[in-house]
């Protein structure tokens, strides 16, 4: 049975059984719906390894939108976008001004020019050329969680790092990467995020000519909201199915090349679809 799936169960169990109630203090997110104060069960520290050479880690539980978790990495770290105009799916739309731009966050980080050694670049295109010259190197990262912006971003980013680290196996090199997430709603959020970065992972490496090995991710705050909790108690209840076959079109070699339809998955059985999920914001 897929290997998500029993770690999504785990977290959340222990969430549920040994969380903090956050009711009683004074928290920022409201529910979208009613303007009410959404409180939360929460977990500190929580850190989930996927190996992506055993299989990718897609929850069965409920099905996970692949193509959509991909388009948004692509807007992010591919178009460097901050406007959710060149966004196929609307969840960032409430975020928007009437032009579209959430403002100084996400892409618009990711394409801020910086020198390293002489040279302009901005944070993908660093990671990428460091990848290529100077593969072992222990500073090749993203890092969308800048200060300097963050007055002026409709929203904080929640997954913020992304740090690359390169091993050696017999059949060649392994890219392993570690996401630091400062915040994480696991109904909404977990497995979706688990997925798209475990894609650009994939990419990375496939650009790179290395296999894509480690996905660490590690959560500051892991959290379920008060009204999600019999959705979840429903979710540990549910049969749990082998992970699916995901793959990328291995012609792809620029990393500015791909598009979702360049991904692939086959056998992806799941639960019925958790719909009206109430968001906090």
């Amino acid at each position: 049975m897929s290997y998500a799936d029993r770690l999504f169960k785990e977290t959340c169990r222990e969430i549920l059984e040994h969380g903090t109630d956050t009711r009683g203090e004074a928290v920022r997110p409201r529910w979208e719906d009613t303007g009410e104060f959404a409180y939360t069960i929460k977990k500190f520290g929580v850190v989930n390894r996927y190996d992506l050479r055993k299989e990718f880690p897609a929850i069965t539980l409920r099905r996970i939108a692949l193509k959509s978790a991909m388009d948004e990495i692509l807007w992010i770290y591919q178009k460097k976008s901050n406007n959710v105009h060149d966004l196929h799916s609307h969840i960032w739309d409430q975020w928007a001004d009437e032009n579209g731009s959430i403002g100084t966050c996400y892409g618009d980080v990711v394409r801020r020019k910086f020198i390293y050694k002489g040279e302009e670049t901005d944070q993908m295109d660093y990671v990428l050329r460091q990848l290529k010259e100077n593969p072992y190197s222990r500073r090749i990262m993203t890092n969308m969680y800048q200060f300097a912006y963050l007055h002026t971003g409709h929203l904080d980013p929640c997954c913020y790092s992304m740090t690359y680290n390169v091993t050696k196996a017999e059949n060649g090199l392994v890219l392993n990467a570690v996401l630091n997430q400062r915040s994480q709603d696991m109904l909404a959020a977990n497995g979706w995020n688990v997925c798209q970065y475990a894609i650009l992972l994939m990419m990375v490496a496939q650009v790179n000519g290395m296999i894509p090995g480690e996905l660490v991710h590690i959560i500051a705050d892991a959290h379920i909201y008060d009204r999600h909790v019999p959705m979840i108690r429903e979710l540990l209840e549910r049969e749990e199915h082998p992970a699916p076959k995901v793959w990328l079109d291995p012609d792809v070699k620029d990393f500015y090349e791909f598009t979702t339809d360049h991904l692939h998955v086959e056998d992806y059985v799941t639960g019925e679809q958790i719909k009206n999920i109430p968001i906090a914001v």
